[in-house]
């Protein structure tokens, strides 16, 4: 399909901090552009953070137990595929619920007041109705897990609920934010084994922290507005001392996720060496995000925020690589 020309946007169809060129604008409609930018289908960094607490739990769950003829240690490739469309269907999903919630600020925001809900692209009845549907989806994802995991996905959604109204009166909601986006540390778990232990509960701690890391660094782009609008951040909160914050966060992140894989086990079970490698390559990452990290500079906030994929690429193929030594050169 011909690549959508940039030149020939109107004012209506421009999402400021979205990029022109995305599959989406060649795809779909010009009247579902809104809706694609609304569930930000056009940003496809979202989906992906969300996505990979869920990878690194599916990866993880199968090493609690030794490799058998039965049990090979690997990820169930089924449930990967499930959590790569219901990542993009419940981030799609919260991102048209925080509109919603957010439009009137929004619309005060430089960065934000061009989105499909404050420029009155999409009014707010179509919105919810776009919002159902996506959840429908998500809902359709998650029944084909087991009944535990199905609770455990429903109980999500009072922390998704909430998030939205966090930056009206703490200057955490990166924290809030944390706890819903990490959730699949928990999911990818409970999907293999129908419980929980402390290994997914480990990780899930490293991965609020590691979101709250990534997310002040984003939220570093919208810190003057914010203030003017009386919208609370991390970025406010930290402020120049954002670097030294994310040592500690990044730290924690990466603490826990060791103190996850020795949970899982030792000797002829849990992660090999390929998984805490990963851990000193991605620590390295995080160096290299912090060492790199310029506050006043928006465009480079975006991009260190978006390398954080790159982390999680890090530590997945990591996990993945220990599944495969571990049932190669069992104990």
């Amino acid at each position: 399909m011909p690549r959508p020309d940039p030149s020939s946007w109107t004012a209506t169809d421009r999402v400021a901090d979205a990029p022109s060129d995305n599959w989406s604008y060649r795809i779909l409609p010009r009247r579902l552009w809104p809706f694609a930018q609304l569930a930000r289908w056009d940003r496809p960094i979202g989906w992906q953070l969300l996505l990979w607490p869920c990878l690194w739990s599916a990866a993880l769950a199968p090493q609690w137990a030794a490799p058998s003829a039965v049990h090979t240690g690997l990820p169930d490739i089924w449930h990967m595929a499930l959590f790569v469309i219901g990542s993009i269907a419940m981030r799609g999903a919260g991102c048209t619920y925080n509109d919603l919630v957010d439009r009137d600020i929004d619309d005060r925001v430089a960065r934000t007041r061009s989105r499909p809900l404050p420029s009155g692209r999409v009014t707010p009845f179509q919105a919810k109705v776009f919002l159902v549907c996506q959840a429908l989806v998500g809902f359709f994802v998650l029944i084909q897990f087991n009944l535990f995991a199905v609770l455990l996905g429903i109980a999500s959604l009072a922390v998704v609920a909430l998030y939205p109204f966090l930056k009206r009166f703490t200057d955490w909601p990166q924290l809030g934010l944390g706890f819903a986006f990490s959730w699949g540390a928990l999911m990818g778990w409970a999907a293999y084994w129908g419980t929980l232990d402390a290994a997914p509960i480990l990780l899930y701690a490293g991965s609020v922290a590691w979101t709250v890391g990534y997310d002040t660094i984003y939220a570093h782009q919208d810190r003057e507005d914010d203030a003017l609008v009386g919208v609370r951040s991390t970025a406010r909160l930290f402020g120049n001392h954002t670097r030294r914050a994310l040592v500690v966060l990044y730290g924690l992140t990466l603490l826990f996720f060791c103190l996850a894989f020795i949970a899982t086990g030792t000797g002829a079970t849990g992660p090999a060496w390929p998984a805490y490698a990963a851990l000193i390559v991605g620590g390295a990452q995080m160096v290299w995000q912090i060492w790199t990290l310029d506050i006043e500079n928006g465009e480079e906030c975006l991009k260190l925020f978006k390398s954080n994929s790159l982390f999680g690429w890090i530590v997945f193929l990591g996990l993945l690589f220990s599944g495969l030594w571990t049932l190669s050169f069992p104990a």
